[in-house]
């Protein structure tokens, strides 16, 4: 009989308590194990919410993938046309810094041929769509915007991995660097309108 309290939502609940409990690597070393013992129960009880290690993994990460979409979403409140951009590359850092391990549970792409993902590569499209209406605002014509989602994912997404890996060493500010980041995609970017 499942433990009292115990379902589906409250499997992955867990799991994510344990991605965030894991820092940056969170997500790459869930197992089934470390979600069990923070249930109080044996591994096999988990087969009765969740089909395994990697069904919980596509959980996890639909549900990382859809904060990172509210974030993007929030981000477009209080911005627009040239300031959209930034603003969304500002929450992808903010939340991979919040939240690293869910964070890494939105990068890869081992979802792409997984029959079982269909949410999850809808979600990944969702997030995707955020950033083309970003680049879409600063004037990149329509055949170059998935060349420039893919450097500003590219760019961002080595700055968070090289500041969550402590790979900023020197005492110069990395606030600073981050904004010099973002202003080189946005200047690189608005320069393909005129090219």
């Amino acid at each position: 009989m499942p433990r009292a309290g115990l379902d589906r939502a409250a499997v992955v609940a867990l799991a994510l308590a344990v991605v965030d409990d894991g820092g940056w690597t969170g997500f790459a070393d869930l197992t089934l194990s470390a979600v069990a013992a923070r249930a109080g129960v044996a591994v096999p009880s988990l087969y009765k919410h969740v089909a395994g290690l990697p069904a919980l993994r596509r959980e996890v990460a639909l549900v990382c993938i859809e904060q990172v979409g509210d974030e993007l979403r929030a981000a477009r409140e209080d911005h627009d046309g040239p300031d959209l951009l930034p603003a969304m590359s500002r929450a992808m850092r903010t939340f991979a810094r919040r939240v690293p391990g869910r964070y890494g549970a939105v990068q890869g792409a081992a979802w792409a041929h997984d029959p079982d993902a269909l949410a999850v590569r809808e979600a990944s499209v969702r997030v995707v769509g955020e950033l083309v209406d970003a680049v879409t605002a600063l004037g990149v014509p329509e055949d170059r915007r998935i060349d420039a989602v893919r450097a500003v994912r590219a760019a961002v997404h080595g700055f968070v991995v090289l500041e969550l890996e402590g790979g900023f060493g020197m005492p110069e500010d990395v606030d600073a660097s981050f904004e010099f980041l973002v202003a080189g995609l946005v200047g690189g970017l608005e320069r393909l309108t005129v090219g």
